[in-house]
């Protein structure tokens, strides 16, 4: 048999050889499916903790605004029509940059500031990432020279 002491608002129970031989009779109830990003009625679950906060906050609005108008755009490429709310959405985060910063591109600089609405494309074509090759310098052409001598 069990020994149960309280000890102010904890209770400690005492469980004997017995108590650990005979086969629990707690019932656990059903666990609820974990609900996703998207719900089964294709509704956005803006309490999904993979949204990691980012639906509440000084900039909530302007991200529920944008992220909505991706999940349901129709245009191609995906989230084309979405330009001015994604802008809306970076400048409000550029707001706070205490909150957003590790949300923000670190190398914006390099790519004129676009940010957040730079992930959409404007009409689908990408550029082709072709390097230039380098010019040669005098130096390298009379190291060349000499070797081939």
């Amino acid at each position: 048999m069990s020994l149960c002491k309280s000890y102010g608002k904890d209770q400690v129970i005492f469980a004997t050889k017995e108590d650990h031989a005979t086969p629990s009779t707690v019932v656990l109830p059903e666990s609820e499916p974990r609900q996703g990003l998207i719900l089964e009625n294709g509704e956005i679950n803006w309490n999904c903790p993979c949204l990691g906060g980012m639906a509440i906050g000084p900039c909530g609005n302007e991200f529920r605004e944008a992220f909505s108008c991706f999940h349901y755009s129709q245009a191609q490429p995906k989230g084309s029509d979405c330009y001015e709310a994604f802008s809306t959405m970076n400048e409000c985060m550029r707001e706070y940059p205490g909150v957003y910063k590790q949300n923000l591109n670190e190398d914006e600089e390099d790519d004129g500031g676009a940010g957040v609405a730079s992930m959409i494309a404007d009409d689908g074509e990408e550029e082709d990432d072709v390097e230039e090759p380098a010019a040669q310098t005098e130096a390298d052409s009379k190291a060349v020279e000499t070797k081939a001598k």
